[in-house]
């Protein structure tokens, strides 16, 4: 199912990584990843990501403060279309995790374009084919997946046009407006309204929402750690200033998550 990312042409086992007809050789990472993001296709050193970022997810995910969000998502995965499935996004691998216990005996994938992520979901579980890749260029075959998943992450309709067969189709998890929203009202001045539906009109011809839902529920944030963490792993940790940041983590938060399911599926 995987490509070279460079040549496009199928890739195969070769000693302790993958290779190509063309000899472009891929070498799998002690940790159990392959790395299929060639230097020319990075913007950065070492794109997506860092490794603070990382473990403030991690902290906060394994804290079990998402897990509703997470025990949905793998409901919603398992009721869908079978066979392979891709998280695009996956970050740490906590939510590919919960996929892959709710679908014993699948074939998954996930990929993330920053490498101290994708080292970190390699100790989660060994049945899922890791891969630091870009999600503009995803190095697997044309319609070789019957599902997509996206959590909280940037997404290429073209890629998943080119990767799901009909009957197929992308399992999304987005915010609403009240996500996050006694946050954001600590740390703005003016909270910006967000249009729940704006992902919708960027649904491309062959595709079409077919079910979504909404979850919420209350989050009662009193351990400093925690308030740093949820900071640190959105981006309201870097555009609020540090004044605001601190008076945050200084004083506990009752916070609402609040988010969207979408299965948008192939014509």
């Amino acid at each position: 199912m995987l490509i070279c990312p460079i040549c496009q042409l199928p890739l195969d086992a070769a000693d302790q990584g993958l290779a190509c007809a063309n000899r472009h050789r891929f070498d799998r990472a002690r940790q159990g990843y392959f790395n299929l993001l060639p230097v020319q296709h990075k913007k950065s050193r070492d794109p997506g990501d860092n490794q603070a970022m990382v473990e403030a997810r991690r902290r906060f995910l394994e804290a079990g403060h998402y897990a509703p969000l997470a025990d949905r998502l793998a409901e919603l995965s398992s009721l869908r279309t079978p066979g392979r499935w891709l998280d695009v996004g996956c970050g740490e691998g906590y939510y590919t995790d919960r996929i892959a216990t709710a679908r014993p005996g699948s074939e998954g994938y996930a990929l993330d374009i920053s490498r101290e992520a994708i080292k970190r979901a390699c100790r989660r579980t060994a049945h899922v084919t890791w891969l630091v890749a870009s999600m503009a260029r995803i190095p697997l075959a044309e319609a070789s997946m019957a599902q997509l998943i996206s959590v909280f992450s940037p997404f290429d309709w073209s890629e998943a046009l080119r990767l799901l067969p009909s009957g197929g189709g992308v399992l999304r998890l987005g915010p609403t407006r009240n996500h996050l929203i006694e946050l954001r009202q600590r740390l703005y001045d003016e909270v910006r309204d967000y249009d729940d539906t704006k992902h919708l009109t960027l649904i491309p011809n062959g595709m079409r929402l077919g079910h979504s839902e909404t979850l919420e529920f209350e989050l009662n944030l009193e351990d400093p750690q925690d308030r740093a963490d949820l900071l640190a792993m959105t981006p309201h940790g870097w555009r609020a200033n540090a004044e605001r940041r601190k008076a945050v983590i200084d004083s506990p938060l009752k916070v609402r998550a609040a988010v969207r399911f979408d299965w948008i599926e192939r014509h």
